[in-house]
């Protein structure tokens, strides 16, 4: 059965924060290269123009969200959406290669963080900021499972969103064996390790901190060299990922200095 294939009608971009919002903005947002965090697109059948999108954002490993028309309403704060609404990054992704070679122009052992899967943008911003504090040369965020680099990251980092690089890679578990092979040691944050003041968090190194609900993938937890747990004293015995990350990231920086 042939498909119907909507007529191609000219949609603005509409000017909401972060996102683009109507049929042809978005597809050409892909063909560009932007970086597109996710898609919303209205449940149903899929035909016309929205056949397209789908491939396209498939094939360049963007996430695509089945919604209701009130939510992509709600998204779109009134604009035309034509049943789909993509979320792209408030800024530009630096590489891993971009990262390693800022700590080699400053001769310092490179320093990176690694979030698996942190989905909270807060979390994330709180990172970022606690990261540039401490002089970590980077961060590194998977692309799937992931909040990306929005408003809400960049207001939370307090400015640190300009100088501290992320990189948004399609496998955390392979760039650790990459890292690995450039000299990085990598420890991981969970309370089933060895006191982080026992672990050597000097020279190249590499901090994995884990997702707000699961923590750590296990095969990422694999990769790692060391298992760093920070102690607990009280009748909770868990922290915030992004205070957990920041506790971590200042133990390095004293044992560094």
């Amino acid at each position: 059965m042939q498909a119907l294939w909507f007529r191609a009608v000219k949609v603005e971009e509409t000017a909401v924060e972060d996102k683009i919002i109507g049929r042809n903005p978005v597809l050409e947002a892909i063909r560009s290269g932007r970086n597109v965090e996710k898609i919303l697109i209205k449940k149903g059948k899929y035909e016309g123009s929205i056949v397209p999108i789908i491939k396209k954002a498939k094939d360049a490993g963007i996430i695509i969200q089945e919604t209701d028309k009130a939510k992509l309403d709600a998204a779109a704060e009134g604009g035309n959406h034509q049943g789909v609404v993509a979320y792209v990054s408030a800024y530009e992704y630096s590489t891993v290669k971009d990262i390693l070679q800022r700590a080699k122009d400053n001769n310092e052992a490179p320093f990176i963080i690694i979030c698996d899967k942190i989905t909270d943008p807060h979390n994330l911003g709180a990172i970022l900021r606690t990261a540039n504090c401490v002089g970590a040369h980077g961060i590194i965020i998977p692309k799937r499972n992931s909040v990306g680099l929005n408003s809400t990251v960049a207001k939370t980092s307090a400015g640190a969103v300009e100088y501290t690089p992320v990189a948004k890679v399609t496998n955390i578990a392979s760039v650790i064996d990459e890292l690995k092979k450039e000299g990085l040691w990598i420890a991981a944050a969970d309370m089933d390790g060895e006191e982080m003041y026992s672990v050597d968090l000097t020279g190249s190194i590499g901090l994995v901190i884990g997702s707000e609900g699961e923590g750590i993938s296990r095969l990422v937890k694999e990769k790692c060299d060391f298992i760093a747990s920070i102690p607990m004293s009280g009748k909770i015995n868990s922290l915030n990922a992004s205070v957990a990350a920041g506790v971590l990231m200042y133990e390095a920086m004293r044992q560094r200095r």
